[in-house]
């Protein structure tokens, strides 16, 4: 058994400036503006529309997300609804080959709440393993496996549902470990992209 934290891999190769010089180019379309593109106007132009509310334009630019947490979290992910969607199969993966992951819960490791988490889990993979070896296939296992399972999302969104995606993650009535690794990611975003994220907050 196997104790890891969640995490993210932004699977695209970033290039933050030139995201903007493209998204530039389709918004002028609306207005037959492409003749007041320079080198920099990408960036107050960019920012005017998501201020004016014309976020259709960043629809034309996606990023694609790795994203590695617990099955609980997963589900929460995958119910935006204007997302691709690849994860890690129950059905297909056999973990007694394979070791069971979990991802470490917010109980502090010293506590009484870890023991009581820990042996929950050693529980979930003795019993899996027990149903495999007795002849059952992996997707009749899966039953016994709790929702701090291990997986991996690979989550596609475009610019504007990852907007969306971080106003509602971010937030302060999300999930704190949602809320903990989206926030990591518009971090992430933040760095590498100018003005798309800039507007909002991460609410740790």
């Amino acid at each position: 058994m196997r104790i890891s934290e969640a995490s993210f891999v932004i699977e695209d190769k970033l290039d933050g400036k030139q995201l903007l010089k493209n998204l530039e180019r389709y918004g002028r379309t609306c207005y037959k503006s492409e003749a007041k593109i320079t080198t920099d106007s990408a960036y107050q132009f960019i920012a005017k529309l998501i201020q004016l509310g014309h976020e259709s334009v960043l629809e034309h630019e996606k990023i694609t997300v790795r994203f590695i947490c617990d099955r609980a979290l997963s589900h929460e992910i995958v119910r935006h609804r204007l997302g691709s969607y690849s994860q890690e199969s129950t059905r297909y993966c056999n973990y007694k080959k394979r070791g069971l992951e979990f991802i470490k819960p917010p109980f502090p490791e010293d506590g009484e709440g870890f023991r009581i988490w820990l042996s929950a889990m050693q529980a979930c993979e003795q019993a899996y393993n027990a149903l495999i070896e007795a002849g059952a296939t992996p997707e009749e296992a899966r039953g016994v496996l709790p929702h701090y399972l291990k997986t991996e999302v690979v989550v596609t969104y475009n610019l504007r549902e990852w907007r969306h995606f971080f106003k509602l993650r971010c937030s302060k009535p999300a999930h704190p470990q949602m809320r903990k690794l989206a926030c990591a990611l518009l971090k992430e975003f933040q760095r590498q992209i100018p003005v798309v994220f800039d507007d909002i907050q991460a609410s740790l």
